[in-house]
């Protein structure tokens, strides 16, 4: 491999013959810079004062005292300019980011030296374009071909709207020019159109200006050369393989050929005939974006020399340069060389940014004084807010186990740190003071010297800079008046900042591994290539193109065009590729999102159009299915122990219908849930699930009881009448039961309900008013007891010996009428369910009637402990507005007349006998805990994750 650089050099040198005090050589970018200094360095043999490197963008600029403006002071001032001449009442927020848009067309404009004056000429004055003697034929039938498309004749309100900005786009763009010429600033566009237009190349400082390895010209790069190479004072180099410069119509060789007409290159053709040369090239297809860091190791191992930076890693997505960073082996690669920069986005400044900016922004609410859980507990969970505060982990699980949905400032402020994050600011500019003095906090944390160092932490305190001085610099527009934002506004345009801002690193750009860019390759050249998700969309990048110009016009006019992006990106693909002698192409076949897993354009033009030999293969991300075998858990002595712990005959260690109906619906998760004693993760929400949802409707319903029966035990009807016609006094119960058990706040606070918790509560009350309605047909009857503790003990005989145990739980509802009582368990949810039999709650099957089990069980234990019939019973209440709905359980055979179980003692004796062997079966050794048999438990098991189902 002969580098194009390394041609230059030795070229450039023999010319000048080693004298390059009065040279200054121009590229693209800078890196390139840095290897042509080497290899004329290694030409020279001697040390030699070295040419001045410059970019192009340097070059212009020093040919002016202007300096190019801050993007955003840049929209500041065209909306100034662009309200006065469209007395437009369109706010600074409505305009910014289609004023951006307007800024780079006329960017465009100036780059490639268009008449703004023609082309911004009246619509409706067709006779402006009468005459196209300064166009050729292609570009005056653009023209004709835009007029035929857009008839003024025929318009619709939109093409009055564009035929209006149309009109006044032309005046805009000439005061705004006027408006930053006053202040000495330009956009960059500007500063090139003027600096080039007025240039007098005699002037310059240098004797020799050298333009090396360029590709597409705008017409202000174009005129320089012309002025330049007038003067004599131009050497140009030109980076191109014959393979596609001499082939019609390829998009590589586009520009190129222009080029070398107008401004031959130095060096001969007899260079450029490197494509053609033998290549190993391979075509890789990926499973996922991943998957394609995973394949790096192998391939850096085969083909790794000793001379690390003859190889590249080339990203087409520059997300995936960390995964590709961890990915490069240890054991093969000595050094790196990262030319691309690493994205803020990546790292932790930019989450605790958006962070605290959703916090005052959409997280606080000025109207009530309060903040919103979700963003507060997204500020107290970020790591460094964590490693400067103790107290932010305590207070973030004081929220969740209070249900603190819309905490006060003053329930945060519990610490220096936290008093400054959860102190509401008003106004652009207190928003930015707040960030600064939020990440001036942060940077504390690189000031300590640590033991063991963390390799990034350099990386990190760099960001925290960068981010710092954006904010400022934001705060500085917006105090000097030039920013004028809503805060919704400032706050997007933040995160758009910080979103495409990298930081760079700094390094040997000549040693190493190099892994890059797709715009870091130009006039680089590397014995090894391998390029990361070259799908299409990727190379060449998906463009909206979007332009106030429309394209017919831009056509004509010469401005830049989408076609002519693709040319560019074609002219790096194959650049890079030419001198290569191994190469590894590598795209992604997933579909997903913008992906549309299809390899690039210019992979396919590779493989029909060249004469190299490409093998395909592909590369999954090495992901097995997971295995399903059975999970069993032996009742080894140390679970038995927990378990006769976990269910000892104290106050807290009874087995209830709940444990019960767990065990007999999967073995597993009671093991999970009452053995190993695992929970699901605590979660705050503003939904409510229907276990609160049944919690509040309970405890609501016992305290519209508890008032009928303030002063007697007896319901009557006309005692429910009253209360069934006071909607205000049903809907403060159900506020009661809300504050109690699901805001978790004294009686006299008032809550914040949102929408979905309104709902919730009208609900509630109108299930009160079913239930008391139900009632009403059942009064008068003496209300025994709500929310009633009952327990029973039992002794098992297992094979480990003797144990007592003790059953019970809460009934919701105990009454009494005509000699019976009955006991009601409130139903707020599931469908009523028939037992055919006792054995059949007892059975683990899909659609058990655990309901049943649960009510029966408190029905043995009242039998044993009174005289009178016991009639269990279950209150569907969304089923109770029915006029023959009855609550009473029945219980029979399918396809049998049915019994409605009046009195529990004729079940009693068989229903002790089945929990004694359930029972039993939970404590015996040798049953183990495995997993239920019909997938439909698992869908909301809280452990389905765990147990793999």
């Amino acid at each position: 491999m002969n580098p194009f650089l390394k041609l230059v050099a030795e070229d450039l040198h023999d010319k000048l013959q080693g004298d390059f005090t009065h040279t200054a050589v121009v590229f693209p970018n800078k890196r390139a810079g840095l290897f042509f200094n080497e290899y004329l360095a290694t030409r020279a043999g001697q040390p030699v004062w070295s040419p001045a490197y410059l970019t192009i963008s340097e070059l212009f600029r020093s040919l002016t005292d202007r300096r190019v403006g801050d993007p955003i002071e840049l929209v500041c001032r065209l909306y100034e300019v662009f309200r006065d001449a469209t007395r437009s009442h369109e706010t600074l927020d409505e305009f910014y980011f289609w004023g951006e848009l307007l800024i780079s067309d006329f960017d465009d404009i100036d780059k490639n030296r268009v008449d703004a004056d023609r082309l911004f000429a009246n619509l409706q004055d067709l006779k402006a374009y009468d005459t196209l003697g300064f166009l050729n034929d292609e570009q005056a039938d653009a023209i004709r071909q835009f007029f035929r498309n857009f008839s003024v004749s025929k318009t619709t309100e939109l093409k009055q709207r564009f035929i209006a900005l149309w009109n006044v786009l032309g005046d805009i763009y000439h005061r705004f020019r006027d408006d930053l010429a006053a202040q000495n600033i330009a956009y960059e566009g500007m500063l090139y159109r003027e600096a080039c237009e007025a240039l007098d190349a005699s002037t310059l400082p240098y004797e020799h200006y050298v333009f090396v390895g360029f590709n597409v010209l705008n017409r202000v790069e174009h005129l320089l050369f012309e002025k330049l190479q007038a003067a004599g004072k131009a050497l140009f180099y030109w980076d191109y393989d014959v393979s596609y410069l001499d082939t019609p119509n390829h998009e590589a060789g586009e520009f190129i050929r222009r080029n070398l007409r107008d401004f031959p290159s130095e060096l001969p053709e007899s260079h450029f005939h490197a494509f053609a040369g033998h290549k190993e090239i391979e075509y890789v297809a990926a499973s996922t974006e991943n998957a394609q860091a995973r394949f790096l190791p192998d391939w850096l191992r085969a083909h790794l020399g000793k001379k690390e930076s003859e190889t590249a890693v080339v990203l087409c997505n520059e997300a995936l340069l960390q995964p590709v960073f961890h990915s490069l082996p240890s054991d093969t690669v000595r050094h790196v060389n990262i030319t691309m920069g690493f994205p803020l986005a990546q790292t932790p400044v930019y989450s605790l940014i958006n962070a605290l900016v959703s916090l005052q922004t959409e997280g606080y609410h000025a109207d009530t004084g309060r903040y919103d859980y979700a963003a507060v507990i997204a500020v107290l969970k970020h790591p460094y807010v964590r490693s400067l505060s103790p107290e932010a982990e305590p207070l973030g699980r004081s929220l969740t186990a209070r249900n603190r949905f819309y905490p006060l400032p003053s329930e945060l402020q519990t610490d220096e740190l936290l008093t400054h994050l959860f102190t509401p600011v008003s106004g652009n500019a207190a928003l930015c003071t707040y960030l600064e003095a939020a990440l001036e906090r942060t940077a504390s944390l690189y000031r300590q010297e640590t033991a063991a160092p963390n390799p990034f932490d350099q990386l990190y305190r760099e960001s925290l800079f960068q981010a710092y001085t954006t904010v400022n610099r934001f705060r500085r527009l917006i105090e000097g008046g030039t920013l004028r934002v809503q805060t919704p506004t400032l706050a997007r345009l933040m995160n758009k900042v910080f979103s495409t801002a990298s930081i760079p690193f700094h390094g040997e750009p000549a040693i190493g591994l190099q892994v890059m860019g797709v715009l870091e390759t130009r006039n680089l050249d590397f014995k090894n290539v391998v390029m990361l998700s070259l799908n299409e969309g990727k190379l060449p990048k998906g463009s909206s193109d979007s332009s106030f110009i429309p394209y017919n016009l831009r056509k004509a006019f010469g401005m830049t065009l989408l076609e002519h992006k693709n040319a560019v990106y074609a002219y790096y693909f194959y650049r890079l590729m030419q001198r290569a002698e191994h190469v590894a192409l590598l795209y992604n076949t997933s579909s997903d999102g913008l992906n549309r897993g299809e390899m690039s354009r210019f992979m396919l033009q590779l493989l029909t159009e060249s004469n190299h030999d490409i093998r395909k293969s592909s590369v999954t991300a090495g992901q097995m299915p997971m295995s399903t075998a059975p999970i069993r858990v032996d009742k080894t002595p140390e679970v038995l122990e927990r378990l006769y712990r976990r269910f000892h005959t104290g106050e807290k260690g009874f087995i209830s219908p709940s444990v019960l109906n767990t065990y007999l619906d999967c073995r597993l998760k009671f093991y999970f849930h009452y053995i190993a004693g695992l929970r699901p993760k605590e979660e705050v929400s503003a939904e409510i699930d229907s276990a609160t949802f049944g919690s509040i409707f309970h405890r609501s319903a016992e305290l519209v009881y508890r008032e009928l029966t303030a002063h007697g035990d007896t319901v009557r009807r006309e005692d429910l009448e009253p209360l069934l016609r006071d909607k205000v006094r049903l809907e403060y119960f159900v506020d009661s039961a809300f504050k109690e058990l699901f805001f978790h706040v004294r009686p006299e606070d008032k809550p914040e309900y949102n929408g979905v918790q309104l709902l919730n509560s009208e609900v509630i009350v109108s299930y009160l008013r079913q239930l008391l309605e139900k009632d009403l047909y059942h009064a008068p009857f003496r209300m025994v007891a709500m929310e009633l503790p009952v327990h029973e003990d039992f002794t098992l005989s297992t094979p480990t010996g003797t144990h007592t145990v003790r059953i019970g739980g809460i009934i919701d509802r105990l009454d009494s009428k005509d000699g019976t009582l009955r006991i009601v368990d409130y139903k707020t949810g599931g469908e009523p369910s028939v037992a055919s039999s006792i054995e059949m709650l007892f059975t683990p099957t899909e659609r058990r009637p655990n309901y049943v089990l649960q009510t029966f069980l408190y029905a043995a234990i009242m039998t044993h402990r009174q005289p009178l019939p016991v009639a269990p019973a279950l209150l569907y209440i969304h089923k109770a507005a029915s006029a023959d709905y009855s609550p009473v359980i029945r219980i029979g055979e399918p396809y049998k007349e049915k019994k409605e179980v009046t009195d529990f003692r004729e079940y009693d004796e068989e229903f002790r006998a089945r929990l004694r062997e359930l029972l039993e079966e939970i404590f015996h050794p040798s049953v183990p805990f495995t997993q239920t048999d019909f997938d439909t438990h698992c869908a909301y098991c809280d452990f389905k994750d765990l147990c793999c189902r």
